[in-house]
């Protein structure tokens, strides 16, 4: 999930449910950013938004076209103070992702939470059949890491080389990417998608949030990726509720890995 086209006028955040203010008043960004925690070790919440019908794009393919200013915000929130942003390769090209860029207003407390000044793009990837053209990869505070197999070709994992850090695992797998992650100093991950890498991580019990936004409109399914069905339903528990222009913002906490 890239970031959504920003409007003109800012979203009017309220909390409704699992936020102690009082009724109706709206939040500002520092209040949005504490509603998501990040807790001590390692954490890896899933950020995705749906529509009503459960299409995860709208008809141009992009989940920008679904989105808004008041998700825009939520997804801002959680981005501040993670360590690395987790995207499939097929996300990170459909979606264009722009660089991670640090921000002044966090700097200080950023450092003084052992942090990077930004939060660094991780990418998964296989084939390594990757967009570098993007500027995100010359242009982002801190150079993006590309997480990669054993069986990778010699001749693309030279070319990721000359854009990114690449850390080729034994075997691409869901608890390898979270420790790789981990292992590099970026214990606080927000996975982006897409739905087959959301599905694995969910499989593999290592995801502990999930931060959805539901989104006030029809798209149909057509534009949005189908995955394989979980061994058994994973459930999660409701948090608290945030709601502006129609979009409601859900934070689930999951259960123990």
């Amino acid at each position: 999930m890239s970031s959504p086209t920003p409007s003109a006028s800012p979203p009017v955040l309220r909390a409704v449910y699992g936020i102690d203010v009082p009724p109706g008043r709206p939040l500002d960004a520092d209040e949005v950013a504490t509603a998501y925690p990040w807790p001590e070790g390692t954490w890896v919440r899933a950020m995705m938004v749906t529509t009503l019908d459960g299409a995860a794009a709208g008809p141009d393919g992009l989940s920008g076209s679904v989105s808004s200013t008041a998700d825009r915000a939520v997804f801002d929130a959680v981005r501040r103070f993670a360590d690395a942003v987790l995207v499939g390769s097929h996300t990170l090209r459909a979606e264009e992702y722009s660089p991670m860029r640090a921000k002044p207003a966090d700097a200080e407390r950023r450092r003084a939470a052992g942090q990077l000044p930004a939060p660094t793009l991780a990418v998964v990837s296989g084939s390594l059949d990757l967009p570098w053209e993007l500027p995100v990869w010359a242009e982002s505070a801190q150079r993006p890491l590309v997480l990669t197999g054993a069986g990778a070709d010699a001749g693309r994992l030279a070319a990721a080389r000359e854009h990114a850090e690449v850390v080729v695992l034994p075997e691409v797998s869901p608890r390898g990417i979270v420790d790789a992650l981990a292992g590099c100093g970026l214990p606080r991950i927000v996975c982006e998608g897409g739905p087959n890498l959301l599905r694995d991580l969910v499989a593999a019990r290592m995801v502990d949030e999930a931060d959805i936004t539901v989104s006030p409109v029809f798209a149909g399914t057509g534009q949005s990726p189908t995955t394989a069905v979980l061994p058994e339903v994973v459930r999660a528990d409701l948090v608290h509720l945030l709601a502006a222009d129609g979009f409601l913002m859900a934070r689930y906490l999951i259960g123990p890995r």
